[in-house]
């Protein structure tokens, strides 16, 4: 086990409290992880975003993006340190990049305001991250994985996107279009992100791809959006994927210079 993931046994003392942060009683994390929610109008789903947030998480970013209804108190109710910060511009990915500047953990973890994350999976990607990836990516399509909120042509469109990325950036994502996700904080020198709508994670999938940066797939489950209606529009986003996809160089010199991982034996796959 990573030096930085480690045991405590319980003869061993109690863990020193300034340096790490108790996810069990066997089990203690020294890197600050933060978790950034963009939100707007998702009252009535936040209580179940926090109810599965584990405690031993540093901090909370909420990017509220001009709520209209409580988002921000409710959040401030559930989470009395959750730092609230106002989104700037109108897309995920201004919201996401205004969540990800307001972090101060070494770890960052994306997770949707809609109640179809479960928060329990963050230790397997903290795991994965500390063990030597740089960026842990969630499937819902890998060995374990799953989801109960795709379309029959939203997940051909994510299946054929996917595709193409993997032909021409010589990745191998089996699911390209999932917001769930985690990396070093290291990784935002690395990769450059201007893009302002749904767009922005296959955008970060590629780029950490060419950045040359270690990815490992972590199954995870997508649960339907709980109240409301999403935002996501499967054709006009799907255009904006692809043209983001066409319009990224794929530098396959370096591609091919770079070995090849295997699958791990646990079914997460080690992608670049």
């Amino acid at each position: 086990m990573s030096s930085v993931l480690r045991s405590a046994i319980s003869d061993q003392g109690p863990l020193h409290q300034g340096r790490y942060r108790p996810i069990s009683s066997h089990l203690a994390i020294a890197p600050p992880v933060s978790v950034v929610i963009p939100a707007m109008n998702e009252a009535e789903n936040l209580p179940y975003v926090f109810k599965t947030l584990p405690e031993w998480i540093h901090e909370v970013v909420l990017v509220d993006g001009n709520s209209t209804d409580d988002t921000v108190q409710v959040a401030r109710d559930l989470w009395p340190g959750v730092k609230v910060v106002g989104q700037q511009g109108k897309g995920k990915g201004d919201a996401l990049i205004t969540g990800f500047e307001a972090c101060t953990g070494d770890i960052i973890v994306m997770v949707d305001a809609d109640g179809s994350a479960d928060g329990q999976e963050i230790v397997s990607y903290v795991s994965a991250l500390v063990s030597g990836a740089d960026f842990a990516k969630g499937s819902r399509f890998a060995n374990g994985g799953g989801t109960s909120d795709m379309t029959p042509i939203r997940k051909l469109g994510n299946r054929v996107l996917c595709a193409i990325v993997n032909a021409k950036f010589g990745a191998r994502y089996t699911d390209l279009c999932y917001g769930y996700n985690a990396f070093w904080r290291h990784c935002l020198d690395k990769i450059e992100l201007d893009c302002t709508g749904f767009e922005v994670e296959t955008l970060m999938n590629i780029r950490v791809v060419k950045a040359g940066l270690k990815v490992q797939e972590i199954p995870s489950h997508e649960y339907l959006r709980i109240h409301g209606a999403s935002n996501l529009r499967a054709v006009r986003d799907g255009l904006r994927v692809l043209k983001v996809i066409l319009q990224e160089r794929s530098n396959r010199r370096a591609l091919r210079s770079r070995p090849r991982a295997v699958a791990l034996n646990s079914g997460q796959g080690e992608l670049s």
